[in-house]
């Protein structure tokens, strides 16, 4: 019984080093185990399947280009999906993703109680999916980063280039519109 060099539970460094020996089914191997998951982000991050699928392959070609930096210091998927978002966002302000800077002394948009209740039964997954993709993009894209990708405000307003606290504003805003924009396809 004869096992790849990768296995069922992919050895990273093994199979890392097998795509930069140019072994087409080790590169084939990882790009079929992260594309869906890239795909998904890239198409949060833009909504149309068609960029989301030319955003996928043109980070692809960053990973296997720059596939020789990888260090192994945080998993392949990490170091992936860093990549995909760094392309996404690239394509984003390229396109000149609005975003509104508030004055210092703007007062935060406050909660409510009863704002946004994310675990409500009514609400399907394919309503908030679809009701995400009819964000405003700034919305979109602040809230696509903090609340799918795990970024703080700090890091968000770092990686756009605006404030931390546009950055929680946007975040804010998009959770409100979200919401108005569920209701409404109820």
């Amino acid at each position: 019984m004869s096992t790849t060099i990768w296995g069922n539970r992919p050895d990273e460094r093994a199979l890392v080093d097998a795509c930069l020996s140019g072994q087409r089914t080790a590169q084939a191997k990882l790009y079929d185990q992260y594309s869906q998951a890239m795909y998904n982000v890239c198409l949060r991050m833009v909504t149309l399947p068609e960029e989301a699928e030319d955003l996928l392959q043109e980070s692809f070609v960053d990973v296997f280009s720059h596939l020789q930096s990888y260090r192994h210091e945080s998993t392949l998927g990490a170091w992936i999906k860093r990549i995909v978002i760094n392309r996404c966002i690239n394509r984003l302000k390229s396109r000149k993703l609005q975003l509104i800077e508030l004055s210092p002394n703007h007062e935060p948009i406050l909660e409510k109680e009863d704002a946004f209740d994310f675990d409500d039964e009514d609400l399907r997954v394919i309503k908030i999916k679809k009701a995400i993709t009819q964000l405003p993009e700034g919305y979109r894209t602040v809230l696509s980063l903090y609340l799918f990708e795990g970024y703080d405000h700090a890091e968000i307003g770092e990686i756009l280039n605006i404030s931390e606290e546009t950055s929680k504003s946007q975040y804010s805003r998009a959770k409100v519109k979200l919401k108005e924009l569920v209701v409404q396809l109820k």
